[in-house]
């Protein structure tokens, strides 16, 4: 590979990925302080790999169907005033005759300086995205990416790569080689699994890598999420990152879509139909590898190639996921909130939950929910004062950089929206969609948080600390001003308006006291 070089201020760079099943552009800026900005995206399905195990060349019809789409994203970068490109090739043309033809047809016309990368660089490339958004320090970890034309493994040990391979077991390579029916049955997949079973046992060792954690990406394992997600009965969302997924999901999944035709396939929820012929084969190598290596679930990552493809041109060094909190700040500070205030609900919402949390039945975790919340509860001010604790659900439910794993991004969301006006409720859509301990958390956790923000009714960072105190009749919380004397009675009022969910939770009546 060139050497990375750091970007200009505000340059903007794009990554193309050309799979041999999907086409992706992704452009973005990139600053060393927060990482990658999206500017846009587009992605198109060629199916580059179509034909290809039949007679080892790409067919004129998808080549050229590739160049149409190239020559789109070449005019998305021209009118984004993209400056820089990287461009490559992955399995399909890596392996077609013809290869060689297509990048230079690509180049010729489109001026793309289109490249063909070896399956070493393609696993590492789809490693760093996934190094740059998950914390792998300390774990055995798996990432898999599923392409059309073959399964690229990265085995690291605390975060340390020891393992790359490549084998030919993309979706589109297997669905036209096993899968040969309109509705595929249960030979033909029994048949199918077998083949990627004995790739797998060849490959690598189940006994060196049970129970890894495994973190797929790519559109095989984006797609499983959002059909999993619809199946729980969760909104899908436009960010699929960070879901888990169970072992026994994915082999439901098989079954249910092994018993519907390609179009009723198209009508699925979560699924793209544009992969509606390919997912059976693609959920049958992450069944496969999941049972091979016995793992119970596996992680989405909304990243790949692309992603780490740009950070490479950008010279990014980081390769462990950035703080969380530093995270939820710079995302605070990008729509304006007031960062005194959130830092000053933070410091009250955390007291109150180490005085409270036992007694509400709160387990650790929710304390950074909580944390999470507080300090992004306010996010929505960028949209509208008025609803902004339902605009501060949607920014953080879309929010692309955030490093929380789909549930959590969830809960704070909720957490965040239920901070003023009604607590919650089960006639929202949203909260109601949640299992029942879920709802428990949002209920415990959205309580705290709604004192804590009316303890800071004015804006000013006022108290110092706080103390609790339960009685049989009443919950008492003492505040204390930073400045002896100082008038508390806005934020006592504040407070009192806030504490409606907390009282149901106690038991009792909050009363707020100065001290």
């Amino acid at each position: 590979m060139s050497e990375p070089r750091a970007p200009d201020a505000r340059e903007r760079i794009a990554a193309i990925d050309v799979g041999s099943n999907s086409v992706r552009l992704l452009v973005a800026e990139y600053d060393p302080a927060s990482g990658l900005s999206i500017i846009d995206e587009l992605k198109d399905q060629p199916r580059l790999a179509a034909g290809l195990a039949a007679t080892g060349c790409l067919n004129e019809a998808a080549i050229d169907r590739a160049i149409q789409s190239l020559g789109r994203m070449r005019e998305v970068c021209q009118r984004r005033g993209v400056r820089r490109i990287a461009a490559v090739a992955t399995a399909a043309v890596r392996e077609a005759e013809n290869g060689p033809w297509f990048v230079r047809r690509v180049r010729q016309e489109l001026d793309i300086p289109l490249r063909i990368i070896d399956a070493e660089t393609e696993a590492a490339l789809s490693y760093r995205s996934v190094a740059h958004h998950f914390r792998l320090a300390g774990a055995r970890t798996l990432v898999a990416d599923i392409g059309g034309g073959s399964l690229e493994l990265i085995g690291a040990v605390d975060g340390l790569v020891e393992l790359t391979l490549s084998l030919p077991l993309g979706a589109v390579r297997l669905t036209e080689l096993h899968v040969l029916g309109e509705r595929a049955d249960h030979k033909e997949i029994a048949a199918l699994r077998a083949h990627i079973r004995r790739q797998l046992k060849r490959a690598i060792s189940g006994r060196e890598w049970a129970a890894a954690t495994i973190i797929g990406s790519g559109g095989t394992f984006t797609s499983l999420g959002r059909m999993a997600q619809a199946r729980r009965g969760l909104p899908t969302g436009e960010t699929v990152h960070g879901v888990s997924v169970a072992t026994a999901e994915v082999e439901q999944l098989i079954d249910w879509l092994m018993s519907r035709s390609p179009e009723q396939r198209r009508q699925v929820p979560g699924l793209n139909p544009e992969r509606a012929d390919i997912i059976v084969a693609g959920l049958a190598v992450t069944a496969e590898l999941l049972d091979w290596v016995r793992a119970r679930t596996l992680t989405v990552s909304a990243f790949g190639l692309r992603e780490g493809l740009l950070l490479e041109m950008a010279g990014a060094e980081e390769t462990v996921a950035p703080d969380p909190l530093r995270l939820f700040r710079e995302f605070a500070e990008r729509c304006q909130s007031d960062r005194r205030h959130v830092e000053q609900v933070r410091h009250l919402a955390l007291l109150l939950f180490d005085q409270l949390g036992d007694e509400l039945g709160c387990r650790l975790e929710e304390r950074g929910l909580l944390e999470a919340a507080a300090l992004l509860h306010d996010v929505g001010q960028l949209v509208s004062y008025r609803k902004h604790h339902k605009h501060s659900y949607q920014l953080i439910m879309h929010a692309e950089r955030l490093g929380l794993p789909a549930r959590d991004r969830a809960l704070v969301a909720l957490i965040s929206r239920y901070h003023r006006r009604t607590g919650p409720r089960r006639k929202h859509p949203e909260f109601a969609a949640l299992p029942p301990a879920d709802q428990n958390v949002v209920r415990r956790v959205s309580a705290l948080l709604r004192v804590a923000d009316g303890l800071d009714r004015g804006h000013t960072a006022t108290i110092e600390t706080l103390s609790t105190e339960l009685t049989p009749d009443a919950l008492l919380i003492h505040i204390a001003p930073r400045l002896s004397g100082t008038d508390l009675g806005l934020e006592s009022w504040g407070a009192s308006r806030k504490a409606d969910v907390l009282a149901k939770l106690i038991g009792r009546d909050v009363v707020i006291q100065t001290t």
